[in-house]
């Protein structure tokens, strides 16, 4: 009876053990493997090949299946017993998993070892710490990298907002999302490479009923952001099955990871009898196929790390003086994104939200260097654990020559209204300051103290010539109180004793940004910066964007810079785990509460031109004690782009 349990046991133990080339259990491939590997003397060490940089395209060797490099198959160490991929192996040959295996393979424990695998008996605790080193020195550390995004998803867990789903949405209203390669600031965003539809990755498989958790193959049918429809392959045209699943996600792996990691491909039990051999059916699809890079993973954690850092000192806008920056401290950071916390709030709720690459804010000591007016804090001495933060972190904005021919106080041109920046508005420069920044202030709805000026650089895509909006169609806001409509600004000139500001003066820069009308994605609403909506492109202007809010009336849409950190790809909120604001639902559209309707006249008066007013009134005036919060609608990163816009100026 004993003999008869023995030998049940050792069966099951070697039936989990058998694995083919691709991680399938034998239950669903008749076909075994072979685990050999070449018997050549040559132990010599070989250094690890550099990672492809483009996606890594699938082969079949003529036997059974190899991993992304197309190189070679698996292959078994002689030592410890371990089953791995073939070219992560060390010596020429590839006969051991690592260094040590390879140097211990003459050592007194060598016998041990060999007779131990050869009786199915697993891998010594030694050896189980060894064969994680090759793989994460080849493999770029895939087993570290599962740690850390274990780790980031119990500090950052994604906040699921009930009743949203940015696949159902898309799937819907057949919507278009705006590739990922249109925000540089984004993680991957430079480095996103050509993943598209038809790649093909491993996730798990939801479709079994195994007590353990199991993988199988699918390819991309669509993407929408960082999010990607998944279709489970064997799945031919139907999508019954099909899945959102977000491709920088730790559910999502290239191919060959399973028979690395050791984890089982198991197809979906729905279409579990519809081959007979997985296997071949597997080698037919993939062979040629793209799939992610060995390395994507860790490109994910390297691009979500981020050098601001908590109890750092920085200059930022005073939210109820445009016109001035005060010292704020970093309390968070999410996804890039800054909670600063103005440095005399005792109780930490004065502050603002802002990205990282924001044009609004700067390192110590910089108004003091530029002539920009600033709110010395009452705090005398700043607390121990606090730090300014090193200048190389902050945006560099494009260096000036204001040698010759410059900006001069006086001048007109038009500029996007900080305070309702849904509009582009007559505007005046006030003062010029040192490296190329200038103070604004909208014609008619100046502060008697200039409180209500703004900053914007010489570079800003927020500034623009005379005659700006009238060649692009764009309606323009006339100074509040102008009785003379419609506005023509030679009039106007001839009626201020102006000049406009010279045309070669501003940035002309036009980045082949990628954006088209109608692309979805997730927007900062400037107005209440600590919100992140589902937003959609409506409007283009060379370089120019207008972003509306999704269930929202057109008058909280807002022009926006194609460069800005203030836009996302759809599934970045999911990704850093930041609240997305949902559309507003139709009912709510349809049938306002009074009080609702009371809160959006109370916006529509604080961030409208015509019925602006200054910030410092407006905190004082608002009727439900909402702090007022501003931000700039536009980045002055530089531009790298050559098309140009041209301006028609009137005699």
């Amino acid at each position: 009876m004993e003999d008869t349990k023995e030998l049940t046991e050792h069966t099951s133990r070697t039936e989990r053990k058998r694995r083919d080339s691709f991680g399938m259990f034998d239950g669903y491939d008749s076909c075994s493997e072979d685990t050999s590997s070449s018997s050549s003397s040559d132990e010599s060490e070989e250094e690890v090949a550099p990672l492809p940089s483009s996606l890594p395209i699938i082969k079949n060797n003529g036997q059974v299946y190899t991993y992304p490099d197309g190189k070679s198959g698996m292959a078994t160490c002689e030592m410890c017993g371990m089953v791995g991929v073939r070219d992560a192996f060390y010596s020429k040959t590839k006969r051991f998993c690592s260094v040590s295996c390879s140097r211990s393979y003459s050592s007194n424990s060598k016998k041990a070892s060999i007779l131990a695998r050869l009786q199915g008996k697993p891998p010594t605790k030694k050896a189980k710490v060894l064969q994680k080193q090759p793989l994460v020195a080849k493999l770029a550390a895939y087993a570290q990298y599962q740690a850390t995004l274990q780790n980031q998803a119990k500090t950052k867990a994604a906040v699921p907002v009930e009743g949203f789903s940015w696949g159902n949405y898309i799937n819907s209203n057949s919507f278009t999302a705006a590739p990922v390669t249109c925000f540089k600031h984004a993680p991957m965003g430079t480095c996103w490479g050509d993943i598209s539809e038809g790649v093909r990755v491993e996730v798990p498989n939801t479709d079994c009923s195994l007590p353990t958790k199991v993988f199988w193959i699918a390819g991309i049918v669509k993407l929408a952001g960082y999010n990607a429809l998944l279709r489970y392959e064997g799945f031919e045209n139907d999508s019954s099955l099909d899945f959102w699943c977000n491709v920088c996600g730790s559910d999502i792996h290239p191919v060959g990871w399973c028979a690395t990691s050791g984890k089982p491909l198991v197809p979906p039990r729905t279409i579990q009898h519809k081959y007979t051999n997985w296997k071949a059916f597997l080698v037919k699809r993939l062979t040629g196929a793209k799939t992610l890079p060995p390395d994507f993973s860790q490109k994910v954690s390297e691009s979500m790390q981020y050098p601001f850092k908590t109890s750092m000192r920085v200059e930022v806008v005073d939210k109820t003086h445009l016109c001035r920056t005060r010292v704020a401290v970093v309390e968070s950071v999410i996804g890039g994104r800054l909670r600063l916390v103005y440095e005399e709030s005792e109780d930490k709720t004065d502050d603002f939200w802002c990205h990282m690459y924001s044009p609004l804010i700067h390192h110590i000591g910089w108004s003091r260097s530029i002539g920009h007016r600033f709110k010395r804090s009452d705090i005398t001495k700043k607390q121990d654990a606090h730090f300014d933060a090193p200048a190389h972190l902050f945006m560099k904005v494009k260096e000036v020559d204001t040698a010759g021919e410059w900006f001069k106080e006086g001048m007109k041109l038009e500029a996007i209204d900080p305070l309702n920046l849904s509009a582009i508005c007559v505007a005046t420069i006030r003062k010029v300051l040192a490296d190329g920044y200038l103070m604004i202030g909208i014609d008619g709805s100046e502060a008697a103290d200039g409180s209500d000026w703004f900053c914007y650089h010489a570079t800003s895509p927020s500034i623009f010539p005379v005659g700006f909006c009238e060649i692009n169609m764009i309606e323009l806001t006339p100074p509040r109180g102008y009785a003379k409509l419609p506005f023509k600004w030679f009039d106007y000139l001839r009626e201020t004793d102006s000049i406009a500001a010279p045309v070669k003066l501003f940035n002309k820069e036009v980045p082949n940004h990628g954006f088209h009308v109608g692309m979805k994605l997730e927007a900062v609403d400037l107005m209440e910066p600590r919100l992140v909506c589902v937003a959609t492109v409506t409007r283009i202007i060379h370089r120019l964007l207008r972003i509306h809010f999704d269930g929202w009336e057109d008058e909280y849409d807002q022009w926006v810079d194609c460069e800005s950190p203030d836009l996302y790809p759809v599934g970045w909120c999911q990704l850093t785990g930041y609240q997305l604001q949902p559309p507003a639902p139709q009912s709510s559209r349809d049938n306002q509460s009074s009080s609702s309707k009371q809160k959006k006249k109370s916006k529509s008066q604080q961030y409208k031109g015509h019925k602006k007013m200054s910030s410092l009134q407006l905190k004082e005036e608002l009727l439900d004690g909402e702090e007022y919060s501003f931000l700039q609608g536009a980045s002055d990163q530089e531009s790298n782009g050559s098309a140009s816009y041209y301006i028609k100026q009137e005699p």
